[in-house]
C-alpha cells in the first residue's frame, strides 16, 4: 500500500465562485460607468469600447487557437473585462487602430506572454494603455470635452484636464485659488462634467460599482480604501501647509483615474497582494506614488505608473506579510 501523502496546491477551500461569475460580476458594477460615458461622450465611448472589446477577445483568441494551440478561454469573461478597462482609460476619440495596438500589448504582451489568466505580473489593461501612451502620446494626450451625441467620434473638441490646468497653471505661476475658476466645481466633477478619459469622470457611477462590488464579495474595502487614503492624507499635508500651491485632497480624488484605478485596476486579483495587511501597504503605496507623480513628475497624471509599480511589489509582499499558518502555537504575553 502506498502511504505516500500528496498535497497539491492552494487553494484547498472551494467557495463556489468561479472565475467566469467573478469577471461579469466586475461586467455589471462597469455598467453605471459606461453608462455614463456614453451621456457625456457619445458615440466616441461606444466605438472606442467596441474596439477594444472586440480586439481584446479576439486577439486572446487566436492566439491560443493558432500559437499557443490551448484550450480557448475566451468564455472566462477576463479578456472581455480587460478590454472594458482598456477602453475606459482612453479618449472617445482615440483612432482604431491605436485601440488595436493597445489590445496586442494588454492581452498579446502583458497576459499571453507569462501564460495567461492568472499569471501575468502587471495589470494587462494598464499595459496597454503604457504601450499607447508611450507609442501614441498626442492622440492619447488629446482629451474631448463632454457633448454628449453634438458631436461626431472624429471631429469631438478637445480641451485640458483639471489635472493638467492645474499642472500647467502651478508651472506659471498662477495660484491654486485662481486656478479653481477655471475648472469645474465639485458637484461636477461627481457627476462627471469634465475632459478625461471615458471611464474616469463620473465618481458616482464608479462609487456605484464599488458598492455594488462590495456587496457581492467581488472585491474587499482594503485596497480601494487604502489608495484613496493614503492619497487624501498625503495631499491634506501639503494642500495644509500651502494652499496656494497644492490642490485640495477633494481635488486630488475626484479629478483624473484616483476612483477607477483604486477601485477596478488596483483590486485585480492576479496583481495584488492576497493578505489584508498586505493590500494595505500595497494600497497606500499606490496612493501615494500616485500623488508624488502628479505633484513633482513630467505628467499630471500618476494612477496608472503607481499601480504598475506596485505590481512589481506584490511577489515580495505576498512572500514576507503572510497570515498565520493553520495550527501555529500562540504565544501569549
Amino acid at each position: 500500500m502506498n502511504n505516500q501523502l500528496n498535497v497539491s496546491l492552494s487553494p484547498h477551500i472551494h467557495g463556489g465562485e468561479t472565475t467566469r461569475k467573478l469577471m461579469f460580476g466586475v461586467v455589471i458594477a462597469l455598467i453605471p460607468t459606461f453608462i455614463a460615458s456614453v451621456i457625456f461622450f457619445g458615440v466616441g465611448a461606444i466605438i472606442t469600447t467596441a474596439a477594444a472589446v472586440i480586439s481584446c477577445v479576439t486577439i486572446e483568441y487566436l492566439i491560443q487557437r493558432f500559437l499557443l494551440r490551448k484550450p480557448i478561454s475566451i468564455t472566462d469573461g477576463s479578456a472581455l473585462v480587460t478590454g472594458l478597462l482598456l477602453a475606459l482609460t482612453l479618449p472617445s476619440n482615440i483612432p482604431i487602430y491605436i485601440v488595436v495596438i493597445g489590445s496586442v500589448a494588454a492581452i498579446g504582451i502583458a497576459k499571453m506572454t507569462f501564460g495567461g489568466l492568472g499569471n501575468n505580473p502587471f495589470n494587462p489593461a494598464l499595459v496597454g494603455r503604457a504601450v499607447m501612451l508611450i507609442s501614441f502620446p498626442t492622440h492619447m494626450t488629446s482629451w474631448p470635452t463632454p457633448a454628449g451625441f453634438a458631436t461626431g467620434y472624429i471631429d469631438a473638441v478637445t480641451g485640458a484636464t483639471p489635472l493638467a490646468i492645474i499642472k500647467e497653471g502651478i508651472k506659471n505661476g498662477e495660484s491654486i485659488a485662481q486656478l479653481m475658476e477655471k475648472i469645474p466645481s465639485t458637484v461636477e466633477l461627481m457627476l462627471g462634467k469634465m475632459g478625461g478619459s471615458i471611464g474616469e469622470i463620473s465618481a458616482i457611477a464608479l462609487l456605484i460599482g464599488f458598492v455594488y462590488m462590495l456587496y457581492k464579495r467581488i472585491i474587499t474595502w482594503h485596497i480601494p480604501v487604502a489608495v484613496i487614503g493614503s492619497l487624501a492624507l498625503f495631499t491634506s499635508i501639503l494642500w495644509i501647509s500651502n494652499p496656494d500651491v497644492y490642490a485640495s485632497p477633494t481635488f486630488h480624488i475626484l479629478s483624473g483615474g484616483v476612483l477607477i484605478g483604486a477601485i477596478f485596476m488596483a483590486t485585480d486579483y492576479v496583481t495584488s497582494p492576497m493578505i489584508p495587511k498586505s493590500m494595505i501597504i500595497y494600497g497606500c503605496g499606490i496612493g501615494i506614488l500616485t500623488a508624488v507623480i502628479r505633484i513633482w513628475g513630467a505628467y499630471p497624471e500618476g494612477v496608472m505608473f503607481a499601480i504598475l509599480i506596485m505590481n512589481a511589489f506584490v511577489p515580495l509582499l505576498n512572500a514576507y506579510i503572510k497570515p498565520k499558518r493553520f495550527g501555529e502555537e500562540v504565544k501569549n504575553g
